[in-house]
């Protein structure tokens, strides 16, 4: 996968390939055809090789598991906690390396084809009130460079709906003033346009203009809400973020990093937008994934109806 990232040819002989070589030739095809990212791939391979692990101890290479060697490993992973959604991760990850490999022609049947996927109960993501979310950004302390940093990366999380890789990676040269818009290359390089409210764009120019100068100091990068030591934010840390300013809002639900997200998508579908638009800004290829939240804002009505109805 590292060849074919940096443009260098790979191309061994497949039939005297290691399993391991197999399977990375694997990853760098799907790669290639459907753009995955870089935590898919890795989960992948994740899965593909402690399967390749497992049948390594009866000397059997991964390309010739039947269907009685990947129940058994699939057993064996729920029996020890694995979930259904994971198992179903790894059947996928399983398909789509045999559908390869019969490809190459290192085998003419797949063993996962009469395999079931597990069934997945869809869980609805925990978001936030419009008062939680209010709270939620006045807590960063904007006096401060880098509390005026995370209020400005809050505001636009909210405003945008962004997912935190696509806003961690933000560059400068992706915000357009002029039109009020971010242009952001999604999943699968998809590319899409995303308005920016007033609120946003002020607490994002204020936030150029000044504090992101005194962050830097003489340092240079291209990464609009950078780090004290001028580089790009990790995931792991903007969510140390998203944890303590919650803990000081008063904000007790169990968050995850996509929080503001999830109340971006919310909002907008409690607010009468149509559900194809908040598909477009929030960058799903299939509506099904965004039909999720139109469940959230059904149980949000709920909720409002049998609080201030006379008989609810």
């Amino acid at each position: 996968m590292e060849a074919l990232m940096s443009g260098q040819p790979y191309t061994p002989d497949a039939e005297n390939s290691s399993s391991e070589e197999l399977v990375d030739r694997f990853l760098d095809a799907i790669w290639m055809e459907r753009g995955l990212s870089a935590n898919t791939l890795g989960a992948y391979r994740a899965d593909l090789m402690a399967l390749g692990r497992r049948l390594s101890e009866r000397d059997v290479r991964i390309e010739q598991a039947e269907k009685a060697d990947l129940l058994e490993f699939i057993a064996g992973r729920v029996e020890g906690g694995a979930k259904p959604r994971s198992t179903a991760r790894q059947l996928s990850s399983f398909r789509g390396f045999f559908q390869y490999i019969m490809r190459e022609g290192l085998r003419d049947n797949d063993p996962t084809v009469d395999i079931a996927m597990p069934r997945i109960g869809r869980s609805l993501p925990k978001t936030l009130t419009e008062e939680e979310v209010d709270a939620l950004l006045q807590a960063p302390k904007t006096e401060e460079p880098l509390g005026h940093r995370d209020r400005a990366m809050l505001e636009l999380l909210y405003a945008t709906g962004l997912r935190v890789s696509e806003l961690i990676s933000l560059k400068q040269s992706q915000v357009n003033f002029n039109q009020g818009v971010l242009r952001i290359v999604g999943k699968g390089d998809r590319e899409r346009l995303i308005p920016l409210g007033e609120e946003s764009q002020r607490w994002l120019h204020d936030f150029i203009d000044g504090p992101r100068m005194e962050i830097l100091l003489e340092r240079q990068t291209e990464y609009l809400f950078p780090t004290r030591r001028g580089n790009r934010m990790t995931r792991q840390a903007f969510w140390h973020i998203i944890k303590r300013y919650a803990h000081k809002a008063g904000i007790d639900k169990k968050l995850s990093p996509h929080s503001l997200r999830h109340a971006f998508a919310t909002h907008l579908l409690n607010r009468g937008a149509d559900l194809r638009v908040v598909q477009l800004l929030l960058g799903h290829s299939d509506l099904s994934t965004t039909q999720i939240y139109t469940h959230v804002a059904r149980e949000r009505l709920k909720d409002l109806h049998g609080e201030h109805h006379p008989r609810g």
